[in-house]
């Protein structure tokens, strides 16, 4: 998130209500998660392939999707949460794998409502630990992680990419 795509000063018109994502609301998920792969510059090949992606982490509920939103902007904000087990913990996991805000809802606290909400629900399901990731040069989003209690981790993340 830069700067400059910052939305306004928020009001009581933009009080944030988040809600579990359910297949009814696949085309928002998918229209907020399209957007998040393109900031992060992933356009795959087929269009179609993202809301196919979203479809079936819903039906085999292998990750949950809060959804963001205000009384004037509408849906604006999603968290993709993939539970999984930390063998170093022994215990479970979760990896908060996305996190998207509009630009033009940036600045609304909507990003910070989606991260506490994962952290909430984490807590209430005795999770060892919540992973994240995000780019090096992300430095707003890197701030909200830190000011929220996420330290980075001594460890290097590796990655083989196979496909």
């Amino acid at each position: 998130m830069q700067d400059h795509e910052r939305g306004p000063t928020p009001g009581a018109e933009d009080a944030v209500t988040l809600r579990a994502a359910g297949e009814e609301d696949l085309d928002t998920a998918d229209a907020l998660f399209t957007r998040y792969l393109e900031f992060y510059e992933v356009r795959p090949a087929d269009p179609a392939r993202s809301r196919a992606f979203l479809a079936e982490r819903l039906s085999r509920r292998d990750s949950f999707i809060t959804l963001a939103s205000t009384p004037t902007r509408g849906t604006v904000g999603l968290a993709q949460v993939y539970p999984g087990i930390s063998s170093l913990d022994m215990a479970p996991s979760w990896l908060l794998s996305d996190l998207f805000v509009v630009p033009r809802a940036r600045g609304l606290g909507i990003g910070r409502a989606l991260l506490r909400s994962v952290l909430a629900q984490a807590r209430e399901a005795d999770v060892a630990a919540v992973q994240l990731e995000t780019a090096y040069g992300n430095h707003l989003a890197q701030k909200l992680y830190e000011s929220e209690g996420f330290r980075r981790d001594p460890f290097h993340v590796y990655l083989h990419q196979l496909r």
